[in-house]
């Protein structure tokens, strides 16, 4: 036996008389809607950086009056805005959830930046937050047709049967909030989807009017941002509500 002998016996046992360690688990990956989700708002993020980029570099154009279409716009869509936040943390406390909680998150948080970048375009305008005319009103104004340089016509295209003063498109109504909040679980989470996908088409139909009806760069810019993040979680909200039907 050499001299190395001992000490690699000595070693053996040493190693044979340790525990071995538990091999941990690893993490769960982001699933694959959460991808979808954050890929959805990460492009309407680089969406509105673009377009606002554009606003920057285009030549100034009239501040908006208080009857415009783009102070109109401004003024219902912080209100539709703001019910959808509501909604969102609403059943944030009624779900576990990993992926309704995300996209409530995610909805809540765009929505109330986006809320906070219409009021501020008030202030900046000199008009104030409160409407002097019932609420849509806005989008029975003519369309503009960019075919023509960009001149209005009469249409009320996009309007529908808009009646200044009802509801906005999508909006839920008080009955819908009270039986969000008394409920838990998966039914929670499909009225929530259920009455998140109805606001989401109200809120691109609103988005799309003015489009068709104004061509200031900087509303033009939110606009757009709206469409696209909104009809990408509203395909996202049917597969989650597939799922629990």
């Amino acid at each position: 036996m050499t001299s190395e002998e001992p000490r690699a016996t000595e070693e053996t046992r040493a190693a044979e008389s340790t525990p071995a360690r538990p091999v941990e688990p690893a993490a769960p990956g982001p699933s694959r809607g959460r991808l979808t989700l954050a890929a959805i708002v990460a492009a309407a993020v680089v969406a509105l950086v673009a377009f606002s980029a554009g606003w920057l570099a285009a030549p100034r154009i009239q501040t908006p009056s208080d009857t415009s279409v783009e102070a109109g716009f401004a003024r219902d869509m912080q209100e539709h805005h703001n019910q959808a936040v509501d909604m969102a943390m609403i059943v944030r406390e009624q779900t576990d959830d990993p992926d309704v909680r995300q996209l409530a998150y995610d909805i809540a948080t765009s929505q109330a930046n986006q809320s906070g970048q219409m009021y501020a375009w008030l202030n900046l305008w000199g008009l104030p937050q409160a409407a002097s005319q019932p609420s849509m009103t806005w989008m029975l104004q003519p369309v503009i047709d960019g075919s023509d340089g960009g001149h209005a016509h009469t249409s009320a295209s996009g309007a529908g049967d808009m009646v200044p003063g009802e509801p906005m498109p999508g909006m839920a109504t008080a009955d819908d909030l009270e039986r969000l909040s008394q409920l838990q679980g998966v039914e929670a989470e499909k009225l929530f989807l259920q009455l998140m996908i109805a606001h989401h088409q109200g809120g691109v139909e609103m988005a799309e009017a003015v489009e068709a009806r104004s061509s200031n760069p900087l509303v033009l810019a939110l606009a757009k941002s709206i469409v696209f993040a909104q009809s990408g979680e509203i395909d996202y909200m049917n597969e989650l509500l597939a799922a629990r039907q």
